[in-house]
């Protein structure tokens, strides 16, 4: 550390270097945030990004890339208040088209000295405009035929005017006007006036409350930006008075520094300009200025402290609205996942409170196991069932797969069925929210996905293939046992789900002696083949398979409401407010 160096404070190029990488990452995470759902200050939020990547790239980077650039002092103001006759006065000759058509001004000019050339050529402030190289004529023009020709398709780009009439260290820039009938150029004078390190603004006389300049006055004056205010066409009996109201009004406004100078109601000559003397007192303030290093720093400074206070409040109010997005989206899609989770539940408590054991399955059941011999036998003699069960098996192979079959068509029914009513639910409540319902748009997303009843299928007789290959691997070492896995694999699958069907069956009267019984039968089957435990086991995997199969399937379905909300490559809200932290302190130390 030098001699000259403060303790802890890092040099001045340190510092800047520090500032821009900063600014830099506010940059790309601004322009990452898109707020897509529509919530109360989105659109307001959107702007603020909008406004803040345009002055982050019009103003605040380039000015902190290049601290001791000269000053850029714009010209804004009303419709015919006057700006490019005021211009022409500073130069000492027309440079930019005044006259009574409106608006003259559509392509902005700036005004520089030959030396100062480089700064502005390579886009370093308002990058998004092209630079077209004008050139001052031979000769006098009067000023309604001098610098560019209005022309719609001029906004976006900058004519730069090298003139040994502006002082080096500052540039003069005259913009269109700001309440002009025409949209592109309001637009294009607001993002003038946003890079400007030093603001002249021209009024009149009759015209100097005007609300539209008093707007961005105050957010001139929000940003602690110097300005100067030239109240043009003044009838010297009103001088006094008018001045003094819009001093006061200045001073109301917080704007009690500002300068005033004001130009008197004067006659234009032949060549549509005013006499040096009308200008002058503004003219002798800006060659001070360009010839003070010392005060330039500090105008750059002040206004890109205020401009970085401004930017701290635009990113605070994204985090804010990133912060709601979330909170929606995470209100959302909780509205979705109960609808499938509630939609799960009831599919699986319809498979074990034994409504799959009526119908269609039931009788395909009773096909399968007979009637009322076959129960005795069973009481009887489980010994003797073994046997008969097992001939059974061997002559009539058929009757399971139609089981299987009666099961597959059962679930399948009540799985789209529930998962339907998910999808109308959550539609619902979609509906009901502003965002939910931008993200739904024109769709209905009230019924299930297309396919949807083949994929349960398919998972369900993945579902009994797997249950088939549970027995045949649980089977393997029982060898005496070879025979009933041999010829009755499909017979041993149809009893496992009739029996994971009626674990906690909720079965009343007759159905208690009917669908009752021949889930009894069932279980003893397989105890008889498996044992007890056996059967609990192999009931409850069988059980777990068959939910996490439901939860893939409806995960999926309802995966076509959450992926509408994917805010995943948005900018956490602690992201931006740390960056508006980090931007506080910036303003703090500029």
């Amino acid at each position: 550390m030098s001699a000259n160096e403060t303790p802890g404070k890092q040099p001045t190029a340190a510092r800047s270097s520090a500032a821009v990488e900063l600014l830099e990452e506010v940059h790309r995470d601004l322009a990452a945030s898109s707020l897509p759902l529509a919530l109360p200050g989105a659109d307001a939020a959107r702007r603020d990004i909008r406004n803040a990547l345009a002055q982050l790239d019009d103003y605040i980077l380039p000015r902190f890339r290049s601290l001791d650039a000269p000053l850029l002092a714009v010209v804004g103001g009303s419709t015919g208040a006057g700006k490019s006759t005021l211009v022409n006065a500073l130069a000492g000759h027309a440079v930019t088209r005044a006259g009574a058509i409106r608006p003259t001004t559509r392509q902005p000019l700036m005004l520089h000295h030959p030396d100062d050339a480089a700064w502005f050529e390579d886009r370093r402030v308002l990058p998004g405009l092209s630079r077209i190289r004008g050139t001052a004529a031979r000769d006098p023009l009067p000023a309604n035929q001098a610098g560019p020709a209005p022309g719609a398709g001029a906004v976006s780009s900058l004519v730069l005017l090298a003139d040994a009439a502006v002082p080096a260290g500052i540039a003069v820039l005259d913009a269109p006007d700001v309440d002009s009938v025409a949209e592109d150029n309001r637009r294009l004078a607001g993002q003038l006036l946003a890079a400007a390190d030093l603001w002249i603004f021209v009024t009149t006389a009759n015209r100097y409350a005007d609300a539209v300049p008093w707007r961005l006055l105050l957010d001139a004056a929000s940003r602690d930006i110097t300005v100067a205010v030239v109240l043009d066409r003044v009838p010297p009996a009103a001088e006094e008075e008018v001045s003094a109201d819009l001093q006061a009004m200045l001073g109301r406004e917080g704007l009690g520094g500002a300068r005033l100078f004001v130009v008197p109601e004067t006659a234009l000559d032949a060549m549509g300009m005013l006499p040096p003397a009308a200008v002058e007192p503004l003219r002798s303030w800006l060659a001070d200025l360009a010839a003070d290093a010392a005060g330039r720093a500090d105008i750059a400074r002040r206004t890109l402290n205020g401009t970085v206070r401004a930017l701290v409040s635009r990113v605070e109010t994204v985090a804010q609205a990133a912060e709601a997005q979330e909170r929606e989206a995470g209100v959302l899609a909780q509205e979705a996942r109960d609808a499938y989770q509630d939609a799960v539940a009831r599919i699986l408590e319809a498979t074990r409170d034994g409504a799959l054991l009526r119908g269609e399955v039931l009788a395909r059941w009773q096909d399968f196991v007979g009637t009322g011999e076959f129960f005795r036998a069973m009481e009887q003699n489980i010994g003797r069932l073994r046997d008969r069960v097992g001939a059974f098996f061997r002559g009539e192979p058929t009757p399971a797969v139609r089981v299987e079959t009666a099961i597959e068509t059962g679930l399948q029914a009540v799985i789209i069925d529930e998962a339907a009513n998910a999808a109308e639910r959550t539609d619902q409540r979609w509906r009901s929210d502003p965002a939910g319902r931008q993200l739904l748009g024109g769709d209905d997303l009230s019924g299930t996905g297309a396919g949807f009843g083949d994929k349960v299928a398919e998972e369900i007789r993945a579902w009994q293939g797997s249950l088939m290959e549970l027995i045949r691997t649980d089977g393997q070492d029982r060898r005496t046992q070879a025979r009933w896995l041999s010829f009755g694999i499909n017979g041993l699958g149809a009893a496992l789900m009739i029996v994971v069907f009626s674990m906690t069956a909720g079965l009343t009267g007759l159905e208690i002696g009917v669908a009752g019984g021949t889930a009894v039968v069932g279980q003893r089957l397989l105890e008889a083949v498996f044992g007890d435990d056996a059967v609990r086991r192999l009931a409850r995997t069988a059980r777990d398979d068959l939910h996490a199969r439901c939860q893939g399937l409806l995960a999926a379905e309802q995966q076509r409401f959450l992926a509408r909300l994917d805010l995943s490559g948005g900018v956490p809200p602690a992201v931006l407010a740390a960056h508006a932290a980090a931007l506080r302190r910036l303003a703090v130390s500029a």
